[in-house]
């Protein structure tokens, strides 16, 4: 039986920060969900994540202890629905639709998957006519380079659509998840890979910062694209393509904090979670929803 959450006064949860329409008196993070999934390499449900993530906002407080900061005082989260059918005949046409309804006064934007091909929707969207003047940071354990339109394939669909490769930085890309063929596209093109490896001998703030530059050079706004496959497999059971040996829940919460701090970072999304292959105790959609909140507290830290 699930547990009844509180309705203390004086523990207000996360859930609260959710609103339909910008507040003027606080810093605006708009939330938009792009339920993408018929063109998943791995057969998953229907099931919605977005909806999954924003009920379990209720599961936690507005409170960061370890900033001493109650995103209650000065955060709005303005919730825009979900995209209808984002896989569908004119789906693209629908995501740009939805994000031309964002508000001027949004600092952050959160995306909510869906799987991976919510990302070539969503930076494409914001981009508009300018996306050689972005810059992309992937965590993720794959490259997302294949050939033809599927979860497997944004990142080479982005670059091919004019995304400068050079202001590319993936993080995360993990052993035996990836094929020689497509480690050499990322190469031969210029992508900087920061791989799972990589992090045994750097922090995840490290690589985070590292990023940032490179993909943020010129100035340059950039998008964030959080693939849950980029944890270990025990800890996001409901991400079809995690394994075994990848990061750790902390180190996925550390990186969404310190790469939101970055002012030029506009957007971010979170993707690959599956509803429906989630464990009892929902750990994979709850590390999402805390993963929204890392995010407002990094936006909290910018001056």
């Amino acid at each position: 039986m699930e547990p009844v959450t509180s309705n203390d006064p004086h523990w207000p949860s996360a859930a609260t920060l959710l609103r339909s329409a910008p507040d003027p008196q606080r810093r605006n993070v708009g939330l938009l969900g792009i339920s993408t999934f018929t063109t998943s390499l791995t057969p998953r449900s229907s099931l919605s994540s977005p909806a999954a993530i924003r009920a379990a906002l209720e599961r936690y407080s507005t409170w960061s202890f370890s900033d001493q900061v109650d995103l209650a005082d000065t955060m709005c989260l303005v919730d825009y629905g979900d995209v209808a059918d984002p896989d569908g005949d004119d789906g693209s046409s629908r995501v740009a639709s939805a994000v031309r309804k964002f508000d001027d006064s949004l600092e952050l934007r959160i995306l909510l998957g869906g799987d991976n091909a919510a990302t070539w929707h969503a930076l494409r969207a914001l981009a508009g006519h300018d996306l050689a003047g972005w810059g992309l940071i992937t965590l993720d354990a794959h490259l997302d380079n294949r050939d033809g339109q599927c979860n497997g394939s944004p990142v080479r669909q982005l670059l091919d659509a004019g995304l400068s490769a050079q202001h590319v930085v993936q993080i995360g890309v993990a052993d035996f998840s990836n094929s020689p063929f497509y480690a050499r596209r990322a190469h031969e093109a210029g992508v900087t890979v920061i791989s799972r490896d990589a992090l045994r001998h750097q922090s995840i703030e490290e690589a985070a910062t590292h990023a940032l530059v490179a993909a943020g050079a010129g100035g340059r706004p950039v998008y964030v694209d959080v693939d849950i496959d980029a944890a270990d497999r025990s800890v996001v059971p409901g991400c079809p393509a995690a394994a075994p040996g990848g990061l750790s829940a902390d180190e996925m919460r550390r990186f969404v904090r310190v790469i939101t701090h970055g002012a030029q970072v506009r957007a971010i999304d979170l993707t690959e979670i599956d509803v429906a292959l989630d464990s009892p105790d929902q750990r994979t959609v709850r590390l999402a929803a805390l993963l929204v909140l890392e995010a407002l507290t990094g936006l909290h830290r910018r001056q």
